[in-house]
């Protein structure tokens, strides 16, 4: 089953709708994002606590890391530039942080409020190798602005 970007969205703005709480939207994001696609085997966030620092957030999926440095990772690379990091093969990227050893590729977006806020940044995993597309990039980041764009 592949995601579809519209339908999604549209459940996610119907649950979202005038909640600013930033973990009860990353909850809402990362069970229906998960159960969206079967490509996706791990998705969730990690936030932004200050000093070069992500920990782990709300999340579908086996155990995630804990905590994350800025420095370290495919999830640090996206929060230390700001920009989205779309890895076919994780086993290829420098400093690639293993959380789950069966993950092959990953999708990592930076989230921001509508006050230009690092939140954290909402990271995808799977079990396939190359399994995401700048299309799938493009369509979470649209959905994440509008969900994020009010949150505390």
């Amino acid at each position: 089953m592949r995601v579809d970007y519209e339908a999604l969205g549209k459940v996610l703005d119907s649950l979202t709708e005038g909640e600013t709480d930033t973990v009860a939207l990353m909850a809402t994001v990362a069970c229906e994002v998960h159960h969206s696609d079967d490509r996706f085997t791990w998705t969730g966030f990690y936030r932004n606590v200050g000093g070069d620092t992500l920990k782990i957030g709300p999340y579908q999926g086996g155990h995630g890391c804990l905590v994350i440095p800025f420095s370290r990772g495919v999830c640090g690379a996206a929060a230390r530039s700001g920009e989205v990091q779309l890895v076919d093969d994780v086993d290829a990227f420098p400093g690639h942080i293993a959380c789950a050893s069966s993950t092959r590729s990953e999708l990592v977006l930076p989230v921001w409020n509508g006050q230009g806020d690092l939140l954290g940044v909402f990271d995808i995993d799977s079990d396939l190798p190359a399994a995401f597309t700048e299309q799938d990039a493009e369509a979470l980041a649209v959905i994440l602005a509008r969900v994020f764009k009010a949150a505390t």
